[in-house]
């Protein structure tokens, strides 16, 4: 057995570790846990009430609820996932009381949900209402499937597509084509469109933040489509493929993006095949088969077992007549959706979709790949047995996948594809070094840590700063680290979701930004949007209460977001304050020792970036006792001391 398929033998079996790890904890966060016990976990509301309901596209039904007790809550609830409305009503082992949705929207306290039917179960009214989160088994399903296939695979595409990923075969190129000048790119970008050009087999965009990976892909698409008539277009987040979705469409391209609706966003609505098949001309006569149908059946159903010949043969003729219409529904529905599929330039979905009935029999030239660093290797796979070429965009300096089994992750399954082949295939990388989101000392220290120096500051932000004022001595200084050493504002865990939270340093902060803005507010100035961030959920959540309560920034008029790092992938913010929170006498600092997701919140900012911490707990690990002597070697470095009892 070749390399490769013993590589894809393991992938197999940590998946199977991964599975069972997941379900372990949902298991143990659900199945043997009390409604109450569910609700402090975050996996259960209860109890709900349903506020809303409306027929949305394609025959979904979307309610809106929202929850009557355990207000604010921290929760896990999230858009895109699987959940169960359930009633207290219902009689032991049976299903009638359990009915499966997807999220849509989550708020605070209100949630809206879709549902595939087009009306309620009349248990719902009765009883008491509440939302369990879902375990899903399908996406490892379909995984496995793909790991499967591939290491099966002997020859064909997808046998040296395999081998050239796993470095036992080099990658091939056409001669590059110096002729390809995409408009407004700059010259990384458009050294990249060529790349992908001239790749054969696979090529990679590897995107820093701020360089425009997402712009670069679009072109690399519309240039590539004008050789192709239809390409796969993939991300592993639904946020990921709405983006490209929506910024294809501006481009005037046309896409068809499959999903779950309550998967996708409003913007791309338009986009998704349940929306098309609406609007096209013979969805009426669609739905008229079947409103036929459903009539004769319950015509059919009304005659009582003891009938006559008579009867017993109009009975028959109702549901053949209904079987029929039936039949022609089917008929029709088939060609709807064949057209919307044969017109469409651009199928974008995530790779699990990419599996599902609609796309059995499609196979591609390219599929394009983004977010690839992120998504499990086995997650890459799926689509990529579609195509005879992959094209990835990615950074792997940025957040890595998700792995909740430490055996999994230490395995082997925390390396993505996108990783494997930047090591096997060098010459297949482009790297994009033009950055255009961050002053250039916000720039520097990832810069210098994760990109081996190579990162350019474009002249449009390169010195951009909130005043340039010298009075404005909050304001002119693009870094600040308040070091909170010796303050005595220790950390604290909660016991039932182990997350870590500072006040102090919480309270800290708020306070400072409060003094930052009441500068910057000084002069007439725009509106700023600004990012508050923190590694523990717990942190966040007591940041969102603490600002809530100060009125300074009810009545400001910028724009606050404050969330986990995850929760800022892709994203930037004139002001970013990071709040680290980890203080303690054993130097202990849990997950911060994820340096490449603390690579994600340090190059959200534009203008200003705030990192608030203890330096005594956090100089004892390398990555943090580089960024202390960088904060040093510019100037920007201050002590709490300096802010306390003022």
């Amino acid at each position: 057995m070749s390399e490769s398929k013993k590589a894809l033998r393991n992938l197999i079996d940590l998946l199977a570790i991964e599975k069972e790890e997941d379900y372990k904890q949902y298991q143990a966060q659900f199945e043997r846990s009390s409604v109450t016990e569910r609700r402090k976990n975050g996996v259960s509301w209860y109890p709900v009430r349903i506020t809303s309901e409306e027929l949305g596209y394609g025959d979904y039904l979307n309610i809106e609820l929202e929850r009557t007790q355990g207000m604010n809550e921290v929760h896990q609830f999230g858009s895109g996932k699987n959940i169960e409305l359930f009633s207290n009503s219902g009689e032991p082992g049976s299903e009638t009381w359990k009915f499966q949705g997807t999220i849509k929207q989550v708020w605070a306290n209100k949630m809206r949900i879709s549902f595939k039917t087009d009306e309620m179960p009349g248990w719902t009214e009765r009883g008491k209402l509440g939302i369990n989160l879902l375990f899903d088994e399908n996406s490892y399903r379909e995984m496995i499937v793909a790991v499967q296939k591939v290491m099966d695979a002997e020859t064909g595409r997808l046998a040296h597509l395999r081998d050239v990923m796993y470095g036992e075969e080099k990658a091939k190129f056409n001669k590059i084509n110096s002729k390809i000048e995409m408009p407004g790119l700059n010259k990384f970008q458009n050294d990249a469109v060529k790349l992908i050009d001239a790749a054969e087999d696979v090529a990679l965009v590897h995107g820093p933040p701020g360089t425009g990976k997402t712009t670069t892909f679009i072109q690399a698409i519309r240039h590539t489509l004008l050789e192709e008539k239809q390409v796969l277009v993939c991300s592993p987040s639904n946020i990921a493929v709405d983006l490209l979705t929506e910024r294809l469409v501006r481009q005037g391209v046309t896409v068809l993006r499959l999903g779950n609706p309550a998967r996708v966003s409003e913007e791309v609505m338009n986009n998704t095949l349940d929306v098309k098949m609406m609007n096209h001309a013979s969805y009426k006569e669609l739905k008229e088969y079947r409103k036929k149908a459903e009539e004769y059946f319950a015509m059919a159903k009304k005659y009582k077992r003891n009938f006559g010949p008579q009867e017993r043969m109009q009975r028959n003729l109702l549901y053949t007549e209904a079987k029929q219409l039936l039949k022609d529904a089917t008929t029709l529905e088939d060609y709807i959706q064949w057209e919307q599929f044969e017109n469409a330039q651009v199928i974008a979905c995530t790779p699990v979709v990419s599996s599902g009935r609609l796309m059995r029999e499609k196979k591609f030239k390219t599929v394009f790949i983004d977010e690839a660093a992120q998504a499990l290797e086995p997650m890459s796979w799926i689509p990529i047995s579609r195509a005879d070429r992959v094209i990835f965009a990615g950074d792997h300096c940025q957040l890595p996948p998700t792995v909740k089994s430490k055996r999994a992750e230490e395995g082997g399954l925390k390396y993505t594809l996108f990783e494997r082949v930047v090591k096997t295939q060098p010459e297949a990388t482009a790297l994009l070094r033009t950055q255009y989101r961050m002053h250039e000392k916000i720039m520097n220290f990832s810069n210098n840590m994760f990109y081996a120096g190579k990162l350019l500051a474009d002249e449009s932000v390169k010195d951009n700063l909130l005043s340039f004022d010298e009075a404005d001595d909050l304001l002119i200084k693009p870094i600040e680290f308040i070091d909170t050493a010796g303050c005595g504002f220790n950390e604290e865990q909660n016991p039932e979701s182990m997350s870590i939270s500072n006040k102090e340093e919480a309270d800290l902060l708020l306070k400072h930004l409060g003094k930052v803005l009441a500068q910057y507010e000084r002069k007439p100035c725009k509106p700023i949007s600004i990012g508050i961030i923190s590694p523990y959920k717990m942190q966040t959540e007591y940041l969102k209460l603490a600002l809530e309560e100060q009125e300074y920034f009810k009545d400001s008029q910028n724009h606050f977001s404050i969330r986990t790092v995850d929760g800022f992938q892709g994203q930037e913010r004139d002001i970013i304050c990071i709040s680290l929170t980890r203080s303690n006498d054993r130097k202990e600092i849990g997950f911060l020792s994820d340096t490449r997701r603390m690579n994600v919140a340090l190059t959200r900012a534009k203008k200003k970036l705030i990192v608030f911490g203890d330096s005594a707990t956090l100089a004892n690990h390398s990555f943090y006792k580089s960024f202390l002597e960088y904060i040093e070697s510019i100037d920007a470095y201050r002590s709490a001391w300096e802010f306390v009892g003022e």
